[in-house]
């Protein structure tokens, strides 16, 4: 299905905006470790964890901000649906693993403080990836 020029570009817009905002967030974590001088093992998963979902979500505004500069009018070039695959495939790839980096870290998280807590965690984490793939599609 061919979508059209604008819808395409208000689309990336929407996901330039949702994938600054999560890389703002997973950024704010990172520093957050970094700080806390933690050196334990579920630290280290966390700080993982969000740093690749940091990466991912990077890679996926700088993904859709290529479309939006091929689907902005006054684009100087031509422009063939072809040159939207490279773009669209890595920056949609890109915010999946974005996705799930961040559940898994909110997964993570209670088991800082106690078994209880991270069961609940992980509960949580799961539901959350799962529920975003649902109403995604």
């Amino acid at each position: 299905m061919d979508m059209t020029s604008e819808y395409l570009n208000q689309l990336a817009n929407q996901f330039i905006i949702i994938g600054s905002l999560l890389t703002g967030f997973s950024i704010a974590v990172i520093a957050n470790l970094i700080v806390a001088k933690t050196n334990t093992r579920i630290s280290n998963y966390l700080l993982t964890a969000a740093t690749l979902a940091a990466g991912c979500f990077l890679v996926s505004v700088f993904g859709m901000t290529r479309i939006v500069m091929l689907t902005t009018e006054g684009y100087p070039y031509t422009v063939e649906q072809s040159d939207f695959n490279l773009p669209r495939i890595v920056a949609a790839v890109s915010f999946l693993l974005g996705i799930l980096s961040l559940s898994t870290l909110i997964g993570l998280s209670g088991w800082t403080k106690s078994k209880g807590m991270g069961m609940l965690t992980t509960i949580v984490g799961i539901l959350t990836f799962v529920a975003i793939l649902i109403v995604s599609s």
